[in-house]
Order: structure tokens, then sequence, then C-alpha cells
């Protein structure tokens, strides 16, 4: 479910309609609706909380998905930790009123000065994905009052996902470290005086519409865990990642927060560790629009429609990167019968394409569009390809909304840069 519906004949977000914010605020630009993030986190959370089997699980929200600082905070006042992946997040987490203590520390690629301010800021759980970054953290620890919090990332050799790039548990990713390894690793940090051998994780992919991958996963790290206190190790926490996938409108239903608990109880229920886990998509995707304006439609005479819009694939990248489909709906749509269309963007390029041979209600110059479920890797994965500025964020809460990232000015853009002093006087170099 989703707070995103049509009144009278146009959309509106909560109780803000959409046009009206268009008008107000230009021209691309993202939309979220605090109702849909708070009631996605509640379902998740309260899905799990019915099996007293699982404890109290803690749910760190990926920032990855949407990085946005007031986002974070609106989930944060209902307790959700960070799941980060760098410092810029952990520092946004900061920032959104998220305590180290509630932050999770993940990524392949952690760099010494990054590890040094998770400790620095108390991060409680720094996720170790291999012997190299073990070492390194390791020797940043020590002298330190505390011990660094350790979890070792497993891959368990399972992949899943809903395209081969977000796809992160098979043997060939990148991501954590072979069953095989993770027993030694485990080991290593338990002696280390600078760690804490907390316990251990997975993530398998992202856009999960299947819950066996899940369960096959989940059931390696059982046995793992159960290895490891077989040898008298202490296994405190178990980190299952997130990936649940969402309903992109023309795919079939995933499965449900509900269900996922079930599972999750299944497999892993009693086992007596404290679990994690780290939604992204599902707890926003569907809270977030992109709205678009129509430049003007292009007939071509052999019979090809392009519908351009002022949105582009440095806004929503998603479908040049991954094929994906977002459902497109006219904010203010007009009678008539549909037709087929291909929507671009005006970038350069011919992946600026959005979709081909989309059946839409008839869309004239200056019309609106919202590209929906797009509050997931969306806006956090934008960029200012062919010098075209970010595009803003609105929040919205009820009748209320407000810009929670400005589009930049041209002059703002420009500004970051510094020329050359050497051409700062505009003299041509010698040819």
């Amino acid at each position: 479910m989703n707070h995103f519906e049509a009144r009278l004949g146009r959309l509106f977000c909560e109780d803000v309609d959409l046009v009206a914010l268009a008008e107000a605020i230009g021209t691309p630009a993202y939309v979220y609706s605090s109702a849909t993030l708070e009631r996605h986190y509640r379902v998740f959370r309260d899905a799990l909380g019915a099996y007293p089997r699982l404890g109290s699980p803690r749910v760190a929200f990926a920032v990855k998905a949407n990085s946005n600082i007031s986002v974070i905070a609106t989930l944060a006042r209902l307790g959700a930790g960070a799941d980060t992946v760098s410092e810029g997040e952990i520092r946004r987490a900061l920032a959104a009123g998220v305590a180290g203590r509630d932050i999770i520390y993940s990524g392949v690629g952690k760099t010494n000065a990054e590890l040094a301010y998770a400790l620095d800021v108390g991060v409680d759980q720094i996720n170790v994905e291999s012997e190299a970054e073990l070492s390194r953290l390791s020797m940043l620890a020590r002298g330190r009052p505390e011990p660094a919090g350790v979890v070792i990332r497993v891959n368990p050799e399972v992949g899943a996902g809903g395209h081969a790039k977000i796809t992160t548990g098979s043997r060939d990713n990148k991501f954590g470290v072979s069953l095989a390894e993770a027993e030694r690793l485990f080991t290593l940090a338990t002696n280390d005086p600078g760690l804490k051998a907390l316990g251990l994780a997975c993530h398998i992919g992202s856009q999960i519409v299947d819950l066996e991958p899940l369960a096959q996963a989940y059931s390696q790290m059982r046995r793992l865990v159960e290895r490891l206190r077989a040898q008298g190790q202490t296994v405190q926490r178990l980190d299952l990642g997130g990936g649940l996938g969402v309903p992109y409108f023309n795919q079939p239903d995933p499965p449900t927060p509900e269900a996922f608990a079930a599972m999750v109880d299944r497999v892993v229920g009693g086992l007596n560790v404290q679990l994690a886990f780290e939604p992204g998509r599902v707890i926003c995707a569907n809270a977030g629009v992109l709205i678009s304006r129509v430049i003007h439609v292009h007939q071509r005479p052999e019979g090809r429609r392009f519908l351009v819009l002022d949105a582009a694939m440095n806004d929503l990248i998603r479908p040049a990167m991954y094929d994906a489909y977002h459902d497109i709906r006219p904010l203010n749509p007009r009678a008539g019968a549909k037709l087929t269309y291909d929507v671009v963007g005006p970038i350069c390029e011919t992946g600026d394409t959005f979709t081909r041979d989309r059946e839409l209600p008839p869309l004239e110059a200056g019309d609106l569009v919202a590209f929906m479920s797009a509050g997931a890797y969306g806006a956090v994965m934008s960029s200012e390809y062919n010098s075209r500025p970010l595009v803003p964020e609105v929040l919205v809460r009820g009748g209320q909304w407000a810009v929670v990232r400005a589009r930049p000015s041209y002059e703002a853009m420009l500004a970051r840069e510094a020329t050359a002093p050497w051409l700062a006087d505009g003299v041509k170099a010698p040819m």
C-alpha cells in the first residue's frame, strides 16, 4: 500500500496535489510520502515481532536505497537503525539522529580513514568482508578504550535478486568470505584483544521475489553458528541483510513481510542470537515518485511516437542500468484512447530511454507524469551528467510539504569548480 492516489482526476501524495506541487517547485522532482515510509517500516518490524522465537530483531534501514536525511530521520523516530556502506552514509545517519550504537557499517572497500571514523563515532557493528580488512581494523582498534565490534560477512554461495548487477551472494560476487574462511576469521577476531567478535552476516541480493534462496542462505548461516558454538565460540548476533522485493506494478507480487517473517522463524527461530535485518527498497520504493513534465511529443512519419520528458537517465537511472520497469501515470490525465509511446529524456544517449512501446493516455507538451515506485535507488543514484542540476527532493506529511534537498542553481554548480591558474588570464597556450 502507498499513499499516492487519484482524487477528482488528479494524483495526490497524501493530501498534497502533485500538480500544484509541480507548479510550485518545478520539474523534475522527487516526492516522498511520510505515511508510506512509516507504514512500510511498521509492517516489516511488526511482522518479525509476531514471532517470539526471533527475540527483538534490530531493523536497520539500508541508507544506500535512499540517503535523504529527512527520510532517514522519519524512520529513526520509529526506532530504525541504519545500515551504511561509507563514511558519508554514516555521517548522514548521525545527522538524521541515529545513534552510533544503532549503525551497522558494511561494504567491501572500507578505507582506513573510514574505519577510524566509524570507531571514533561509536559505530556498533562493522561487517568485515575479508581477512585483509580484519587485519587493518585490528591495527586501527589497538589502544582504544573499547574493542571494535566485528561481524564476519559470509558469502553463502546462494545468489538472488532482480538483476545480475544486484545479486550479491554468488560465488563470483565480490562480497563477503567463504563459509570455510568465516570460521577461521571469526576465531581470529575472537582472539584479538582489539576486536570483539559479535557474530555473522550475509546479504544475497536485492529485489528478491522468491523466499527459497533466502531460506537456503539462512540455513547455511544457522549451521555455521552451530558449528562455531560446537567449537566453544560465542556467537551473539546474526545479521541476515535485506533484499526483500517490492511490487513494481508489472511484476508478480513478491512475498509479504509476514511470509518473510514466517520463513525466518522456521529457519533460524530459537537460535538464541540477536537478529538484524537491513531492509531498504521494501521500505522506501513505493514511498516515492519522480514527477516530470512533457517537453514535446515527437511523431515520426513512419509511426514511432516519442514522449520527450524533462526527466532523464541522470535523474532516474534504473531503467537504463537494470532495464527496470516503472509505472508511469499522468498527474491530470486527458480523455481519449491510449496511445503507444517511447518515453525518453533529453540526455544525448540512446540509453536515455525509460521505456518503449508503453501504452499511456494522450499526452501533450506541458502535461505532467509521475514515475511510480521511485523512492528507492532514484535520487540517491542521480548525477549531473550533461551538466543537468540534481533533482530536488520533497517530503510530504498530510497536507504539508517541504523541500528537503533543493535544486542547485547553475551558478552554484559552476562555483564548485576552480579554473586552473594558468588558464585564468585567458591567454592561449603556444601551438
